[in-house]
């Protein structure tokens, strides 16, 4: 545990294995949670978040699990190629399928909590943050999101 004292007011930090984050001032406690890698060092932007490029040769490999976290009339409108519909409201239930039920609804193999192909994206990169956070906290450590979204997609595949 670490504590900091700022000025008249306490503020206690308290970090464990699990990667919460709390503080406590005046009385009150608010929870973070933070994302670490298998070392359980913190991750940087760069370890989770994939770029156009790196989706695109992910894509060109077939080696990604990408789900589209937006809503359905979102997804049929448009989508990146491969991508699989669960939306945002969905996901953690979707996610703590069994693996049989999870292919059969979703029509792909359910991901692995380490697997490293796993990329959620939504329209701008909001929403796959928060669904990079689910996943993290049921215990798919080595998920990543793709930052710029359906928007970024369209833009650049259409030059």
């Amino acid at each position: 545990m670490l504590s900091y004292l700022l000025s008249r007011r306490t503020v206690i930090i308290a970090a464990d294995t699990a990667s919460r984050l709390s503080l406590s001032s005046c009385g009150h406690w608010l929870s973070f949670r933070t994302s670490t890698s298998k070392s359980g060092k913190p991750l940087t932007d760069s370890d989770s978040v994939v770029s156009y490029e790196q989706l695109k040769n992910m894509l060109s490999r077939r080696n990604i699990q990408l789900f589209d976290v937006r809503n359905p009339d979102e997804y049929l409108a448009g989508r990146i190629p491969d991508s699989v519909n669960i939306p945002l409201g969905d996901l953690e239930e979707s996610l703590n399928l069994s693996p049989e039920h999870f292919k059969q609804t979703f029509e792909v193999p359910a991901p692995l909590k380490d697997a490293d192909n796993i990329v959620f994206h939504c329209k701008s990169g909001n929403r796959s943050g928060k669904a990079l956070d689910i996943a993290y906290n049921l215990g798919f450590t080595r998920a990543r999101h793709y930052k710029g979204g359906y928007s970024e997609w369209v833009e650049r595949e259409d030059k």
